[in-house]
């Protein structure tokens, strides 16, 4: 390459055409030769005449400088000028491009695709091979490793086919392959970092220094990298976490509140100050609309870590309370209603009526708590509810005991077990675990959840698979009948501490909340079993379908299995879809930190040739 201060040429060797430019100077100079006279009588009746236009017998001086410059810019163009050349690699060894493409490459990747490919233009300069070296994962779910040295043509279509991926790097792995290379010779090494620093971030660099030079490229300070953290629900609100990596200077973003369609529901902006890592988004919207969320995206950035989706988990759905029993009104400690309200109240939107008032408007789930036998049309008018997908659910009571109806999922016997009674057990009972087929499955049960009194159900050979809690002596405790597209659910105690202190406890909340998910089919995608994926997400944060190297996840998979098999994405069936973030268990980033003395650093585009 020759320079010309600022200014080179990737092929210098066009230039020798510039000494013909002499040649075509006394070509264009030379006058034709004059014509052959040949007599022809009939032409001396032209003599006279005058002609309009004359042909000169020399090239006009204008016109042949014209040419002559015209000759010289197109040598000039096939020389290849470069403006604002970058200096040469340093070194004789290959250029070793060391990429980190995981999760938080996405925010300009084509930026550092176009570094990417001025460097291999570089190097194709200097006839020096390229080494390629992703630091996460491929797709396909295979090792990290280093291509081998190739040609540029060829190195700049794998780099056109590399993009980022939504899971972290594994840069112990590329350490690995590093070392590998190290016993290979010298290379200079450009490390195209992401700006997001682990325990392995200066072993690497110290590694990739004793192979040779090495320069990091890194673009956080013009395009910082953001942690969204999964909400949290808080009475109506939704309330997320933003996490960013420096907090050396104040940072404006904004997030957003999406819909299923893409269409914007809400946006919140959140202002970090000087020494801020994180800082609280909170979101009050309407109940429809919040119903109707899919994702939280912090804008301007396409990362899959600035993204969360939103599943049933996050939706507030509304709940109806009904009761048969009018005491406590006055003592509200004694009331049922008053022990499922505080436990349903904080995740979903209750409201107390009568069943049939409750069901002229939409409702994913109504509770009874000890109400008898339902009027024939009251029954009728549950049950066709249910078909088209609600959830009912019944807790026990006297009232229940003595009047059973055909809204139970079980036959029951009349009358209830109570300590001291016929059908009595000599101490309140505790409860089993819950077995993985159970919606309950994985709930801790606390030592001191007892249970006094409750309604028996009548063996049958189908009571097992209907029982979803059990009783250390085996009796059912919570039982379930599925009927058509909704669900009968019976709790074989009270909702009040009167037969039990299940109410009291923490679990008492955690079960009614699972119990609530199954109105959205959600509770199959909880608890066991196998989900299939619907939805992921690329490395910009984008939802697309699923490659076909994604495999279904089990049910009760969390974040931590987030990889190349497992995008994060929508797993489970359009009915039931569950979320996996990849933010559930990534909580925390740094930033890149400081590297070993005399390794280069610098930002993408900053030195960038113009052709």
């Amino acid at each position: 390459m020759l320079g010309f201060g600022p200014i080179a040429f990737a092929a210098p060797w066009v230039l020798t055409a510039l000494a013909v430019l002499p040649v075509l100077w006394w070509l264009l100079r030379v006058t034709p030769p004059a014509p052959r006279v040949v007599r022809f009588p009939a032409i001396r009746l032209l003599r006279d005449l005058t002609a309009r236009e004359e042909t000169p017998a020399r090239t006009p001086l204008w016109l042949l400088i014209l040419r002559l410059i015209v000759a010289a810019l197109l040598i000039l163009a096939l020389a290849g000028p470069l403006l604002n050349p970058r200096a040469a690699l340093p070194g004789s060894g290959p250029l070793l491009l060391l990429v980190d493409n995981g999760w938080a490459s996405g925010r300009d990747w084509p930026n550092r695709r176009r570094a990417m490919e001025e460097l291999v233009s570089q190097a194709e300069r200097q006839n020096r091979p390229v080494i390629l070296l992703p630091t996460a994962r491929p797709a396909g779910g295979e090792t990290v490793k280093a291509s081998p040295p190739l040609p540029a043509a060829e190195a700049r279509r794998l780099i056109q086919a590399l993009e980022p991926h939504p899971w972290p790097t594994d840069r112990a792995a590329a350490l690995e392959a590093v070392r590998g290379l190290a016993a290979r010779g010298s290379a200079h090494t450009v490390w195209l970092s992401d700006g997001i620093g682990d325990r392995t971030a200066r072993g690497l660099a110290e590694t990739l220094q004793r192979m040779g030079s090495i320069e990091i490229l890194d673009d956080s300070a013009e395009k910082p990298p953001h942690l969204l953290l999964p909400p949290s629900a808080e009475g109506a609100g939704l309330s997320a976490r933003v996490v960013r990596a420096d907090a050396s200077r104040p940072e404006s973003v904004t997030v957003r509140l999406s819909g299923a369609d893409g269409r914007l529901l809400t946006r919140q902006p959140v202002a970090f100050e000087p020494g801020q890592l994180t800082r609280d988004v909170r979101f009050e919207v309407p109940a429809e609309l919040r119903n109707d969320a899919a994702s939280l995206r912090v804008e301007n950035d396409t990362t899959a870590g600035a993204t969360v989706l939103l599943d049933e988990r996050w939706r507030r759905r509304p709940v109806g309370l009904a009761s048969g029993r009018a005491n406590g009104e006055n003592q509200p400690l004694l009331s049922d209603l008053h022990y499922l309200e505080r436990a349903l109240a904080p995740y979903n939107e209750v409201r107390r009526g009568e069943p049939d008032e409750l069901l002229k408007r939409d409702l994913a789930v109504l509770v009874l708590s000890d109400i008898g036998a339902l009027t024939g049309q009251e029954a009728q008018t549950i049950e066709d509810w249910v078909r088209k997908g609600g959830v009912l659910l019944r807790f026990a009571g006297p009232r229940l005991a003595q009047n059973p109806d055909r809204l139970v999922p079980v036959r029951l016997r009349l009358g209830d077990r109570a300590l001291g009674g016929a059908l009595s057990w000599s101490e309140p009972a505790k409860l089993q675990p819950f077995d993985g087929r159970s919606p309950f499955a994985g709930l801790h049960i606390p030592d001191d959840v007892a249970v006094s009194r409750q309604v028996l159900a009548e063996p049958a050979l189908d009571l097992a698979d209907r029982t979803w809690a059990r009783l250390q002596d085996g009796t059912p405790l919570v039982t379930s009948e599925k009927r058509g597209d909704g669900h009968i659910v019976l709790v074989h105690t009270t909702a009040s501490p009167e037969w039990s202190n299940l109410p009291m406890s923490g679990l008492f909340v955690d079960m009614l909340r699972r119990l609530v998910t199954l109105s959205g089919g959600v509770a199959g995608g909880a608890h066991g079993g196998t989900l299939e994926p619907l939805e992921v997400l690329d490395g910009f944060g984008r939802l697309v379908p699923p490659p076909a190297a994604a495999f279904p996840i089990a049910g009760d998979a969390g974040a931590d299995v987030i990889g190349p098999r497992h995008p994060p994405g929508f797993y489970g069936t359009e009915e039931a879809r569950r979320a996996l973030n990849l933010t559930a268990t990534l909580t925390r980033i740094e930033p890149l930190g400081a590297m070993p003395g005399g390794v280069a650093r610098g930002a993408y585009g900053t030195r960038g040739e113009v052709a």
